[in-house]
């Protein structure tokens, strides 16, 4: 098993939600930034967040 990089949480300071422009959550266990306004969940691989709306995991 690769161990990943950690995410920078002051990163999140500078993120915003593509769709919305509104905050996200960090959600270590998962680790994705979660965008509750849009219902979207932001993979974060390798250590870097993935802001692409296509690669969103979609939250009920």
């Amino acid at each position: 098993m690769t161990d990943t990089p950690p995410f920078d949480r002051h990163m999140l300071e500078a993120l915003i939600c593509p769709v919305t422009h509104g905050p996200l959550e960090y959600d270590a266990e998962a680790q994705e930034l979660i965008s509750k306004s849009a219902k979207l969940a932001f993979p974060i691989r390798n250590g870097i967040p993935i802001m692409l709306i296509d690669e969103a995991r979609k939250l009920d």
